[in-house]
């Protein structure tokens, strides 16, 4: 089983998934969407702790900046109906320590926009989880380096505001990444997952 990749992101590929290259071999990994738009491009090299998931018919990789996200997502796998698609989403709109302060405080207002995450999904991850997430480090989320500077992976208890931050992520300027949101507010429906409104509002920067 593949646990770790050191290599540069040769491509980004739209379904949320990049390209590692390792001494000239491309790994297809799928990674959180708010890590994936942070990490550095080429020439830098970034590092992934993976986590090798093993179907019958597939065998598909998973990767993450930190190695308590790689865990957190391995204990959603844990949960009833979570599979790896649903444990990346909830991983890409809240990063493991994020999760556990959720957890935590029995708090449901983190997960509200995330796809395939209703309710009943809600009302069990808060009662499942807790006591699971004690490997959890304490503190602010750390800040993820991005062509050589330090971004902060900062909290934010809307949408709209984790896709601007999203944006900043992958290099656009905050007054950029403002105006996109800006021009989509209008039309984001209250429930209106972060992924769609990501692509919509990548769409302004065209």
């Amino acid at each position: 089983m593949i646990g770790r990749l050191r290599g540069v992101i040769a491509e980004r590929l739209p379904d949320g998934s990049c390209i590692l290259d390792v001494g000239g071999v491309g790994y297809e990994v799928f990674v959180p969407l708010g890590t994936l738009g942070r990490l550095p491009d080429a020439p830098e090299a970034i590092d992934l702790h993976v986590h090798t998931h093993v179907r019958e018919d597939q065998l598909a990789l998973f990767g993450f900046a930190r190695a308590e996200d790689k865990r957190a997502f391995r204990t959603l796998l844990g949960i009833s109906n979570v599979g790896p698609k649903l444990a990346l989403a909830i991983l890409g709109s809240m990063d493991a320590r994020q999760l556990a302060a959720a957890i935590a405080m029995q708090d449901k207002t983190p997960f509200k926009g995330i796809p395939g995450v209703g309710k009943r999904t809600v009302e069990r991850l808060l009662l499942e989880l807790k006591d699971k997430l004690g490997f959890v480090a304490g503190g602010a989320p750390a800040p993820v380096r991005t062509n050589g500077a330090a971004v902060a992976s900062a909290p934010d208890d809307t949408v709209l505001g984790r896709v601007k931050n999203a944006l900043v992520g992958l290099g656009f300027k905050p007054a950029e990444a403002d105006a996109a949101v800006a021009a989509i507010a209008g039309d984001a429906g209250p429930d209106e997952p972060f992924e769609t409104l990501m692509k919509r509002a990548l769409a302004q920067t065209a």
